[in-house]
């Protein structure tokens, strides 16, 4: 049935509310959506792909590389394990040069990496001496600890020994042909039989780094025998 035309108009005009309040109701759920918080993504982890303390250590050089004689030294066999520690960094604007004859003296650079592996051969009856040890290091770190040292050598051009209260003379150098980066630091002392022979190889977000003492030579080529050695395990390791 045909409706008057006033009939028709007054439904059209009831019906615009209706449509109006839909159209709001589509721009409000629009807006919400728009506004609505993003999903969070998860931060990296800064140690991912960083090779662990356990892994570091399958990396050093075995009892079988080592001469007759040579045994391991418990007391200076350490690594961090399956877990990463928090890095750290010191000023090493006054180092303590005499940490240059021990083991560990890679951390005169001042910084300290998430992971590590390190030990110690000695020989029985010459009394030589082999370090060993791997530290890790986040981003490019590894790069500043190589920079680090030879400022390091710098600031120290000799120190006292304490048991022949002589002077110890330390120099440094570096070395092309080993891994991405190296330096060579050699301690000579007129009341030794023979000095020390120090190398530091950087390999990625790693550092290597021997002492020996071994051989007539300032242990300069049992050192870089030594030094090759763990470079090639490193980077081999997984």
């Amino acid at each position: 049935m045909r409706l008057p035309f006033r009939t028709a108009q007054l439904l059209a005009v009831a019906a615009l509310p209706l449509a109006l309040t839909a159209t709001a109701c589509s721009s409000d759920s629009a807006g919400e959506a728009a506004t609505a918080s993003p999903t969070p993504t998860k931060a990296k982890d800064p140690n991912e792909g960083l090779l662990t303390g356990t892994q570091l250590k399958k990396a050093l050089a075995p009892a079988s590389y080592f001469a007759a004689g040579f045994a391991v030294d418990p007391e200076s066999t350490r690594d961090t394990g399956d877990t990463y520690r928090a890095p750290a960094t010191r000023s090493a604007a006054k180092p303590d040069c005499t940490r240059f004859g021990s083991t560990g003296w890679i951390d005169l650079s001042g910084i300290e990496g998430v992971s590590f592996a390190q030990d110690s051969y000695v020989g029985k009856n010459t009394s030589s001496e082999l370090d060993q040890e791997v530290d890790v290091y986040r981003g490019t770190t590894s790069t500043d600890v190589m920079t680090a040292l030879t400022k390091v050598v710098e600031a120290c051009p000799s120190y006292p020994d304490a048991d022949t209260k002589s002077k110890v003379r330390i120099t440094g150098a570096a070395t092309p042909g080993l891994g991405d980066d190296a330096y060579t630091i050699t301690l000579t002392d007129d009341a030794w039989e023979s000095g020390s022979t120090l190398i530091a190889v950087r390999v990625g977000t790693a550092v290597v780094s021997v002492l020996s003492t071994d051989g007539a030579d300032n242990g300069a080529a049992s050192a870089k025998k030594l030094a090759e050695q763990v470079v090639s395990s490193l980077k081999t390791a997984a």
